[in-house]
């Protein structure tokens, strides 16, 4: 595939003579962040962590999704952790979108650019850090792992978007397709983190409501995504997070594609007690 985009904000804030214009939307059904409230003084600093600032986009809210967490996490040159995740239950995926990171599985040090893909398995032995001479910038999805007796919990893996060939849906011409990190018939996974992309032009055709909640990133590209009864112009940078069975629907517009990294929960019996 072609070299891919990824966008990732740089802080800063605006100047003191801006007018107060922005998308910000946050309602029951869904939330919109967009790129232009990601700014330095809504970042947060985390306890193992050196020379790293993040942006919470997402974390569980009673009502609202509650199944997972979802950040920008910024790691300036010689920053990292030995020890970044502090539950053992929970798994994470990292999608790194700018600059170098060495990410250590078990002592396995390998070695991603932007594009890598690595899941973490709840438990795993896993440490970051930026060897280059610019920030690090990535995506860092985390859920509590929900074990099955009889099913074997998901192994580490580390891969590349570019690795991987996109997708189509059926009957659209592969102007709408998805990049699958993970098999959706492993029953393993209980969460998917993929990559959507439009083509100008693409649709989601019909109002998806569905039990599965959302985290998007847009990676690249602009478009009118349809959330609940409303239609919102979505760029780049911005971040949806949409609660379960929340009608969601897309048109992008170009003049390039359109791409998100998606996340769902997948994959268990609802439970009642």
């Amino acid at each position: 595939m072609n070299t891919p985009s990824y966008f990732a904000p740089a802080g800063g804030l605006p100047p003191q003579t801006d007018l107060l214009t922005d998308r910000a939307i946050v309602t029951e059904a869904y939330t919109v962040i967009p790129r232009g409230v990601l700014r330095d003084i809504v970042t947060s600093n985390f306890p193992g962590w050196t020379r790293t600032r993040s942006w919470v986009l997402a974390k569980p809210v009673q009502g609202f999704a509650t199944t997972f967490a979802q950040y920008i996490v910024e790691v300036a040159p010689g920053g990292g952790s030995s020890d970044p995740e502090p539950e053992p239950g929970v798994e994470s995926v990292v999608f790194l979108m700018t600059g170098e990171l060495d990410l250590t599985i078990a002592g396995t040090r390998h070695h991603l650019e932007p594009g890598g893909y690595a899941y973490l398995p709840a438990g795993a032995d896993w440490s970051v850090s930026n060897p280059g001479d610019s920030p690090a910038t990535f995506n860092w999805v985390r859920k509590p792992y929900e074990f099955v007796d009889g099913i074997a919990a998901p192994e580490p893996f580390v891969t590349r978007e570019q690795d991987i060939a996109p997708t189509p849906m059926p009957d659209t011409n592969g102007t709408w397709a998805t990049t699958r990190f993970v098999d959706p018939d492993d029953l393993a996974h209980d969460m998917h983190v993929n990559i959507v992309t439009f083509q100008p032009g693409g649709v989601i055709p019909f109002a998806e409501t569905h039990v599965m909640e959302h985290g998007l990133y847009v990676l690249e590209g602009k478009a009118v995504y349809r959330l609940n009864g409303d239609w919102v112009e979505v760029q780049e940078g911005d971040f949806m997070w949409l609660r379960a069975f929340c009608p969601q629907a897309c048109y992008a517009g170009g003049p390039g594609p359109f791409r998100y990294l998606l996340y769902k929960d997948v994959n268990r019996q609802i439970r009642l007690t």
